[in-house]
């Protein structure tokens, strides 16, 4: 049987192993309906990962120059490449080419091509040539109809609450759908939000542009406190307060039923809106939304930059039943509404079943690499879950997350330290979250946590001073 050959292709063995395969088929040796080896028997007989395989099999299935068969397996297309046909197309990170094969940036999660690139190719080819809301009028709150629907049943197993497709307000990403609802339920000249001490930058920024002012709340081991809440709310007359239930960001934390019923009692006694945000979690949820346990004032917001891809910014903010109109009025006067291509794209795209199936496969890949973490830097103070894409290391007594940020970045890894989670005035943890970039080879990634244990185990003098 013929083999692939790596040897005379330069640069990382996924791709090496792309472009050896891609000969083969213009050699004749894969002729068109061959079917290839599985991931796992390919990898074997190369003495390589099946990621790396998996990872060349992507590649190629997006080229087209494979087919991929759920049950079946990978084939060389019916149709034979020409000659002239463009070289494979590796997607960068979200930082430059180079981050897939010198820099490891663990800055933001990047998600793994699991065959979503090539559903989105297909859907953008149809949507240009026949889009169903054509290409020269103004967006509608009828010409996104589709998309709303097909958002409300993309989340249909999250605990919402009483769900219509009116209460759902498309947006630029996750961050935009904050400043929607921002804009919604703040008024006076000077609002202010309360936040977790440790929470996302992009809660601060909206607020920072509808000069709201901040105020952080403290927490414990199971989320934001009460008591806190209550007092602070009452001090500076807070309007609403922002939260990460499921997946916080930046530790990972979860905040369990209990404690978010808690936190809804307390923001009803001081009349805050709870806003939502739940980018990072990829699997089940673990417990009821506030919008389900608040229906009165809970507002939530995702997006599907961490289950499908960031590229498109496609984000979504959901308003408590029967309270759309103001999120919508935000949004139709911002931005007169998302793009009607955009709106059909995502329409068609949420509507296919192989999206959820990919999403599924995105969230198993994300677990293999988080695995990985783990078996690294599992010895020390590592907050992680298997299906999220971020990670919380706390750094040994001594060390200083600024100075250990530099030392990794002096070994071409990209590491964001606890100051960038809090308030301009706040004290922050020694430590740094981790975002699982799945974009990179396994085998970089795996030397990555194997340089950042390296300097947990031997930091340098300076790094204590």
């Amino acid at each position: 049987m013929w083999q692939p050959s790596l040897a005379n292709h330069p640069g990382p063995k996924y791709k090496a192993l792309a472009e050896a395969l891609k000969d083969g088929v213009r050699n004749g040796a894969l002729p068109p309906g061959s079917k290839l080896p599985t991931v796992r028997d390919l990898a074997f007989q190369l003495e390589i990962t099946p990621g790396t395989v998996a990872r060349a099999y992507s590649i190629l299935v997006d080229a087209r120059i494979f087919e991929a068969t759920v049950g079946r397996g990978t084939f060389v297309a019916q149709v034979e490449p020409r000659e002239d046909s463009p070289q494979i197309e590796v997607d960068p990170t979200p930082h430059g080419s180079d981050g897939l094969t010198k820099v490891a940036n663990f800055f933001s999660p990047g998600l793994p091509n699991m065959g979503q690139a090539q559903l989105i190719r297909k859907h953008l080819a149809r949507i240009a040539d026949n889009p169903p809301s054509g290409l020269m009028h103004y967006p509608t709150r009828a010409s996104s109809a589709p998309a709303r629907k097909s958002l409300a049943n993309w989340v249909r197993e999250t605990p919402l609450g009483l769900l219509d497709e009116k209460d759902i307000v498309l947006s630029h990403g996750a961050q935009n759908g904050i400043s929607l609802i921002m804009q919604a339920v703040l008024t006076g000249p000077r609002p202010v939000l309360l936040i977790e001490d440790l929470s996302y930058t992009g809660f601060r920024r909206s607020a920072e542009l509808l000069r709201a002012e901040v105020v952080p709340v403290p927490m414990d081991e199971h989320g934001l406190i009460p008591e806190a809440i209550v007092e602070l709310g009452r001090a500076h007359g807070a309007q609403a307060l922002c939260t990460s239930a499921e997946v916080h960001n930046p530790t990972s934390l979860f905040t369990p039923d209990w404690r978010r019923r808690e936190i809804a009692k307390a923001a009803a006694k001081v009349d805050l809106q709870i806003i939502e945000d739940d980018c990072y979690r990829l699997g089940p949820s673990g417990a009821p939304s506030y919008r389900m346990i608040a229906p009165e004032r809970g507002w939530y917001v995702s997006s599907i930059s961490k289950s499908l891809t960031p590229a498109l910014r496609v984000g979504f903010a959901i308003a408590p039943h029967g309270r759309g109109s103001a999120l919508r009025r935000a949004a139709e006067h911002g931005f007169f509404g998302l793009a009607t291509p955009l709106a059909d794209l995502t329409a068609a795209l949420l509507s296919d079943p192989k999206a959820e199936t990919i999403a599924g496969d995105v969230r198993r890949e994300i677990e293999r690499y988080v695995q990985s973490m783990v078996n690294h830097l599992g010895g020390y103070a590592l907050q992680w879950r298997h299906d999220t894409p971020i990670a919380w290391l706390r750094l040994p007594m001594g060390w200083r997350a600024t100075a250990f940020c530099q030392a990794a970045a002096e070994r071409d890894i990209k590491l964001r330290p606890a100051e960038d989670f809090v308030c301009r005035d706040g004290r922050a943890p020694h430590a740094v979250r981790i975002a699982v970039n799945a974009q990179l080879p396994f085998e970089r990634f795996e030397r990555a946590m194997a340089e950042i244990r390296d300097l947990l185990d031997s930091p340098p003098e300076r790094m204590g001073v």
